[in-house]
């Protein structure tokens, strides 16, 4: 059987299920499994790091399954909804790449502008600035975290 992306937004809908989903599964929230999509993407960067490309797509099915955890939540909540997720980071990098697609649409893929990649990177850099202004980061928590994802073991 091969199953594709619908598959897995059924499965947790399944999960999730009020009536017959599953316990543990119905019992969790957002910040509930924070750790497990640390630990995630920790076995994603521990594969890559350690050549084990026979196990990176089963831990990046894992990583993939956290993003559709998280918006089952929200769509529960009236937030947002796996499609607005898509939305969102398709949005988005057809906005910072410019030299790819030139209006920030499929329809002007192919009139790049042959920019090079130091001229890429700051212009990355620069619409990433500007996105990120409106968030307030906490750098400090930020490293601790990945301090510890890197002592993990």
């Amino acid at each position: 059987m091969s199953y594709q992306l619908s598959d897995l937004v059924q499965l947790m809908a399944c999960l999730r299920d009020p009536e017959h989903g599953c316990p543990w599964d119905r019992s969790q929230t957002y910040q509930s499994i924070v750790p497990f999509t640390l630990e995630e993407a920790y076995e994603v960067s521990d594969v890559i790091e350690r050549g084990a490309f026979d196990e990176l797509r089963g831990e990046l099915g894992d990583l993939l399954f956290q993003v559709i955890f998280y918006s089952r939540l929200a769509e529960e909540d009236g937030r947002f909804t796996l499609n607005d997720v898509i939305e969102a980071i398709v949005s988005k990098l057809l906005e910072r790449h410019p030299h790819v697609f030139p209006d920030a649409t499929f329809e002007s893929f192919g009139e790049n502008s042959g920019a090079s990649v130091q001229t890429i990177k700051q212009t990355w850099e620069a619409k990433k600035a500007d996105t990120m202004k409106y968030f307030k980061i906490n750098k400090t928590r930020d490293q601790l975290i990945f301090i510890c994802l890197l002592l993990h073991d």
